[in-house]
């Protein structure tokens, strides 16, 4: 037996309480001028920094929160799915099954994803809602994602800065969800598997640096296929829901800068939500958690039955649409 309808909610976000003004991070110090110029004109004013927390500890704060706001026991969870950090705490061990644990969830099915970037969440969903679609002993599943930089600096050359967090949702078949999860498509492709990376094999933690292989093809070459791969999807996702092109409104996508948001409104001719804006000047790029930071923050703002488009992307490089409908 399957179940075609599948809710998302509530989302539930955690931030540490230490803020850093990106303008007196040290790090931007020893920037070359252009550099540093580059970061405060990110549109990135403040970012909350985790300190000693490590990933499955931010994850285990937002992971209660939509718990206890859905008044579910973790106990009773029939599935945990962890996005994870690209820098796991140890090699070999289990980040997800150690939030299992961390929460008291014995007896859900526990798995990661997180091998596509910030587009690990929507593969996440997909997993998620494709469960509790055709599993009938699964009624309830949670996705989790934390964001915490892998190195010591927070500026990600040419791209954005980043801050720590986490999110959580849950993903039912009858409640009691905010949003509905209509459809979703993602796309890959491996040619930039590696374009940005950190060689950490022979190096000491200190001193990993995340570098772009190519900024010419990050900032050329993969803006033009990204916007090639926006321009096929969103149309075929909409198509086969039968939703009009101008029914989702602004489009909820991920925070990397000012800049960012102003080249997808050129290129996809369709505005970019408020919401982002505000999330991108508090909190930095948060990785997958953006999508879900967004996604809460414009829930308000939305009317019943009201349609959202969320866009997310990835330098692996991997694409997602997913479109959402307000309850």
């Amino acid at each position: 037996m399957t179940h075609d309808r599948v809710l998302l909610g509530p989302v539930a976000t955690w931030f540490p309480d230490t803020v850093a003004e990106v303008a007196t991070l040290a790090e931007l110090s020893e920037l070359p001028a252009h550099r540093r110029d580059h970061a405060l004109a990110l549109g990135i004013d403040t970012v909350r920094t985790a300190d000693a927390m490590t990933e499955v500890d931010l994850a285990a704060e937002a992971a209660r929160i939509a718990l206890d706001e859905a008044a579910l026991d973790a106990a009773d969870l029939d599935a945990l799915i962890l996005v994870t950090g690209r820098a796991p705490h140890y090699l070999l061990a289990s980040e997800a099954t150690r939030l299992q644990h961390r929460l008291g969830a014995t007896r859900a099915f526990t798995t990661a994803v997180g091998d596509l970037g910030c587009v690990s969440i929507s593969s996440a969903l997909t997993l998620a809602a494709a469960l509790v679609r055709a599993e009938t002993h699964c009624r309830t599943a949670l996705v989790v994602t934390a964001a915490k930089t892998p190195t010591r600096n927070r500026y990600r050359a040419p791209m954005t800065l980043l801050g720590d967090g986490a999110a959580a949702v849950l993903v039912t078949t009858s409640g009691p969800g905010r949003w509905e999860f209509v459809d979703q498509i993602v796309r890959s492709e491996g040619k930039y598997a590696d374009l940005f990376r950190i060689d950490y094999r022979d190096t000491d933690s200190e001193d990993w640096v995340e570098e772009c292989a190519d900024e010419s093809t990050y900032s050329f070459r993969l803006a033009v296929e990204s916007k090639k791969r926006f321009e096929t999807i969103i149309p075929e996702l909409l198509r086969r829901n039968e939703v009009p092109h101008g029914a989702p409104g602004s489009m909820l996508m991920q925070n990397l800068s000012a800049g960012a948001f102003a080249f997808w409104e050129e290129a996809l001719d369709r505005p970019v939500d408020k919401v982002c804006h505000a999330n991108l000047a508090a909190y930095g790029h948060l990785g997958s958690m953006d999508m879900l930071v967004n996604l809460e923050a414009a829930a308000p703002t939305r009317a019943t039955d009201a349609y959202a488009l969320l866009l997310n992307s990835s330098p692996v490089a991997a694409w997602s649409a997913g479109l959402l409908r307000r309850l």
